[in-house]
């Protein structure tokens, strides 16, 4: 959490520290307030976000899932950790499409990584997809496959093994699959 913070403080500046300031400690109704603000930079979105999702306030659920398909890594990984928290049921549906989505594939290993996480019913189907697109020949989103092995040995869905066995053969994957694979039922 201080890493997030810290990063949306830089992010503001000298500029914007009385913004940031207030935004660290609103009221979550302000902070629910602060999301439609217009003209709001994507730091205050983010912070207000960040900070009603750890909160469990169900307000943040939309501009997190959004945060959780941006492209910049950091971004991604703080709209995991309070989706995680929040605890909202629509978060596993959400995170499987993004996770499944071919055309956002260099922006998924954070929704990978959180339906590891929720241990939801649709999280090994969603990764046993994901896996399966990306163990072609020379596919270079490796990062996320290797996501999708070590979230589908944590999760032990015996769905998994043919996708797994399949991941073997890949040398980036070859021990993770491996390691999943004995984790299996």
């Amino acid at each position: 959490m201080n890493d997030v913070l810290e990063r949306l403080r830089a992010e503001a500046g000298q500029s914007a520290k009385a913004e940031y300031e207030v935004l660290l400690a609103a009221p979550p109704d302000a902070l629910a307030a602060s999301l439609t603000s217009a003209g709001l930079p994507l730091w205050a979105r983010e912070l207000a976000a960040y900070r009603l999702g750890l909160g469990g306030d169900a307000r943040a659920f939309e501009p997190l899932v959004l945060l959780l398909n941006h492209r910049d890594p950091p971004r991604c990984a703080a709209a995991a950790e309070a989706l995680a928290v929040l605890g909202d049921r629509r978060t596993a549906r959400a995170a499987a499409a993004l996770a499944t989505n071919g055309l956002r594939t260099a922006y998924a290993l954070q929704p990978v990584r959180l339906l590891t996480a929720l241990r939801a019913p649709e999280s090994a189907p969603a990764l046993i997809s994901t896996l399966s697109r990306l163990l072609a020949p020379n596919d270079p989103y490796w990062r996320v496959a290797l996501a999708c092995v070590e979230g589908l040995g944590a999760l032990a869905d015996p769905r998994a093994r043919e996708t797994l066995t399949r991941a073997q053969s890949h040398p980036r994957l070859a021990l993770a699959a491996t390691k999943a694979l004995r984790n299996l039922p």
